[in-house]
C-alpha cells in the first residue's frame, strides 16, 4: 500500500515538473520572440523620421515642378507656335510627371513603414498578453507541485 502510494505520488510529481518545463520552454520563446520583436521595432521607429523628412521633401519638390510646370503651360498657352516654349513645357511636364511619382512612392514608404510598425506592435502586445498567461498559470503549476513535494 505505501509502495503505491509512493509510487502515484512520484508519478504525479514527475507530471507536474513535465508541465511545468513545457511552460518554461513555451514563455522563454516568447520572451525571446517579444525581445526581438521589440529590437526590430527600434530599429522601425529610427527610420520613421527620415523616411517622414523623405516624405515632404519629395512633396514640396512634386510642387514646385507642378508649379513651374503650370507656368510653362501658361506661357505656351499665350504663344502655341513658339518651339522653345513648346520644349521648355514638354521637359516641365516631364519633370512634375517624374517628381509626383517620386512623392507617391515616398509617401507609400511611409504609409508602409507605420504599417510595419502597428503590426509590430500588434504582435508584441499579444506575445506579452500570452507570456501573462503563462507567468500565471506557471506560478499556479509551481505551487500546486511545491505542494505536492511538501506532502512527501
Amino acid at each position: 500500500m505505501k509502495k503505491l502510494l509512493f509510487l502515484t505520488s512520484s508519478g504525479l510529481l514527475f507530471f507536474c515538473m513535465a508541465v511545468s518545463g513545457q511552460v518554461n520552454t513555451d514563455s522563454l520563446s516568447l520572451v525571446s520572440a517579444i525581445s526581438k520583436d521589440q529590437l526590430q521595432l527600434g530599429k522601425l521607429q529610427n527610420q520613421l523620421e527620415q523616411k517622414t523628412n523623405n516624405k515632404q521633401d519629395a512633396s514640396e519638390k512634386a510642387q514646385n515642378t507642378a508649379s513651374k510646370n503650370s507656368t510653362a503651360a501658361d506661357k505656351l498657352s499665350e504663344q502655341p507656335n513658339n518651339k522653345k516654349l513648346a520644349k521648355k513645357a514638354k521637359k516641365e511636364a516631364r519633370a512634375a510627371k517624374k517628381d509626383s511619382k517620386s512623392a507617391r512612392i515616398e509617401s507609400g514608404n511611409l504609409d508602409q513603414l507605420n504599417k510595419d510598425i502597428h503590426e509590430l506592435e500588434k504582435r508584441i502586445s499579444n506575445n506579452q498578453v500570452k507570456l501573462d498567461k503563462y507567468i500565471k498559470n506557471g506560478t499556479t503549476k509551481r505551487t500546486a507541485s511545491d505542494s505536492l513535494r511538501t506532502q512527501l
